[in-house]
């Protein structure tokens, strides 16, 4: 059938009701009305209500401070729930984000978080962070790349545990847990396993009356299905693994008991338009996660040069390379790929690390490229690598001084390093060794964004891009649910162009 210009009303916040031929009707004389939709509506409303936030909408943490503390005070000043990006920093420069973060928000603000990311390569840095978080009164902690529960976590869960006058076990830490996995996200559905439990009391980091309640609720009751992200990822579909973590939440609460309603299950990776958003949420998503498309926002921590970069990819302009802190693991990041060399030089690296070569056996024309890419000899290299790994490992740094191998690992390692750390400050001479995390999610974004006011990178905040997600997600909401119910949508109107809030 055809589509007459007033046969679809798609007023959100307004009743609609239409007669049996689905054409819209003066409200009272319909056969269907459809009540008002509010973005405010999308997701679980309990997720909302435990996080002080208007909007089941989370600005990720994207590590090394690219997600900055002024990118968390704009994410919740717009009603969203914003997270530092602490991973990969020291404590030291982390203590100086959650000063800056609370002075400006204020002691009585819940609706943010920092990140704590597995970090095997440093030893005690965990306990390290973990220990910050609980002197600077961090109480939303974003665990990433776990593959096993840590007792830091349970610890962080357990100490803001207490038993209230009705009985009930109050929560005052909580752990919002991203993963890619269905067994590691039934970990952290799961209670603390007792073993854990244990040691933590028999240590002292917490007490007899923590543990027994650790014991009787989830190490998180937030848990984010990290679908093809930017970074750490394992490349998921997030429709499938989205059903994948609902059926772990089944199983868990069979085993244990534990009503699986208190468990919010929410989508990251490849949210990046209102599609995405909407899509996430018909689902069952009780939030949105945000990573990629933020970068290239101006509260991002990376440079204009680098943001520049990312405002011209396309979904498809993306690749994976080599993790700089599990380089000889061969665990990959997912990175940009336009406009910078650093994935193929980066898997170069890896393949003479996995042939068993060293600096001493390479040929002269392989040195000679190596010396190139890191911009300096590599004796001199390996001296400044040296001198940070017998601080921060001095067992890998022993291994090394006899390893050839291993020399060339940690060389590489801080290479990869230094460049997400050239991609921070914008080093103008070395645009090809930037190492930007991304998903096809920015290219997506750009591609909505184009010919909008959202084009240009000085207009896309932290704020605009949120506000137009969900209103756009609210919009295409309101078409999906009137199709369904036997209006004649048209498909134009599943769509929302980016439009500029107040």
């Amino acid at each position: 059938m055809g589509y007459s210009g007033d046969q679809f009303l798609s007023r959100l916040r307004e009743e609609v009701c239409v007669d049996e031929s689905g054409i819209p009707v003066k409200a009272g004389e319909g056969r269907t009305c459809f009540p008002p939709i509010y973005p405010e509506w999308l997701g679980d409303r309990a997720f909302a209500q435990a996080h002080g936030a208007r909007f089941n909408y989370v600005v990720g943490e994207m590590a090394r401070g690219i997600a900055t503390p002024r990118m968390v005070i704009e994410a919740v000043r717009c009603g969203c729930v914003g997270f530092y990006g602490s991973a990969g920093l020291q404590p030291d420069a982390i203590d100086v984000g959650l000063k800056e973060v609370k002075s400006v928000l204020g002691p009585d603000q819940i609706s943010w978080g920092a990140n704590l990311i597995h970090s095997p390569q440093q030893p005690g840095y965990e306990a390290r962070v973990v220990d910050l978080f609980l002197e600077r009164g961090v109480r939303r902690l974003s665990a990433s790349a776990y593959m096993r529960l840590s007792p830091e976590i349970v610890r962080f869960t357990a100490l803001g545990l207490a038993r209230a006058k009705d009985g009930s076990i109050t929560r005052a830490n909580h752990v919002f847990a991203k993963v890619s996995r269905a067994e590691v996200a039934e970990q952290f559905m799961a209670p603390a396993p007792e073993n854990i439990l244990k040691a933590l009391a028999a240590e002292g980091r917490i007490s007899e009356a923590q543990a027994d309640l650790a014991a009787q609720v989830p190490v998180a009751l937030d848990i984010t299905a990290e679908a093809d992200s930017g970074g750490h990822t394992d490349n998921r579909a997030a429709a499938p693994l989205f059903s994948s973590l609902c059926l772990a939440r089944d199983r868990v609460m069979e085993r244990s008991g534990i009503d699986a309603n208190m468990i919010r299950i929410g989508l990251g990776g490849g949210i990046a338009t209102p599609h995405g958003v909407a899509a996430a949420f018909q689902m069952g998503a009780a939030y949105v996660l945000t990573g990629s498309v933020n970068q290239a926002a101006v509260e991002s921590g990376l440079s204009e040069r680098a943001r520049q970069l990312l405002a011209k990819a396309g979904p498809a302009d993306v690749t994976m390379a080599p993790a700089a802190d599990m380089f000889e693991q061969g665990i990959e990041v997912q990175v940009l790929k336009r406009g910078t060399l650093f994935a193929m030089r980066a898997r170069k690296l890896h393949a003479f690390y996995r042939a068993g070569a060293s600096y001493e056996t390479m040929s002269t024309e392989d040195r000679k490229w190596l010396d190139g890419v890191l911009g300096e000899s590599f004796p001199a290299a390996w001296q400044k690598t040296r001198a940070y790994i017998q601080k921060a490992n001095p067992k890998e740094a022993s291994r090394a001084e006899t390893d050839g191998n291993k020399r060339l690992a940690l060389v590489a390692r801080r290479y990869l390093f230094m460049a997400a750390q050239w991609a921070r400050d914008g080093e103008e001479d070395r645009v090809s060794d930037y190492q930007i995390w991304c998903g096809p999610a920015q290219g997506a974004f750009n591609e909505w964004a184009a010919g909008t006011f959202l084009e240009p990178i000085n207009n896309r905040t932290v704020r605009q891009i949120a506000l137009n997600l969900m209103e756009g997600a609210a919009h295409l909401s309101r078409a999906g649910q009137m199709r369904a119910c036997g209006v004649a949508v048209p498909p134009t109107e599943f769509s929302f162009k980016p439009r500029h809030f107040l």
